[in-house]
């Protein structure tokens, strides 16, 4: 850099020329991966939000059942059943599944 262009012989610019391509190609790996971050952060706040709707649509039934006495009228404690969850997949892992294997029957799963 300190040596002007009419003073650098052709191996001084291949070297500088080399330099450049080199930090070019970093330049764009980091904005690639500073792309792939910001993707996955916002994925994940799009699963945290479908969680937490999920969430709210399977609790909110449950505030507003009475509550059951904890115990029987002979005195055993009754054990309340826990609710059936059924498993499902949300969008953004369905888009994963698609992203991974191209199709929705993921041969990983």
């Amino acid at each position: 850099m300190f040596i002007t262009e009419k003073e650098k012989d052709p191996e001084n610019k291949q070297k500088e020329d080399a330099l450049i391509y080199k930090i070019q190609k970093l330049v764009e790996k980091r904005d690639f991966l500073v792309e792939d971050a910001e993707v996955e952060r916002l994925r994940e706040r799009e699963e945290d939000k479908e969680m937490e709707e999920f969430l709210q649509s399977k609790l909110r039934p449950l505030k507003n059942l009475p509550k059951a006495p904890l115990e029987s009228p002979r005195g055993k404690p009754v054990v309340p059943e826990p609710p059936v969850i059924k498993p499902s997949i949300t969008k953004v892992g369905m888009a994963l599944i698609r992203d991974c294997c191209g199709t929705t029957q993921c041969s990983v799963m």
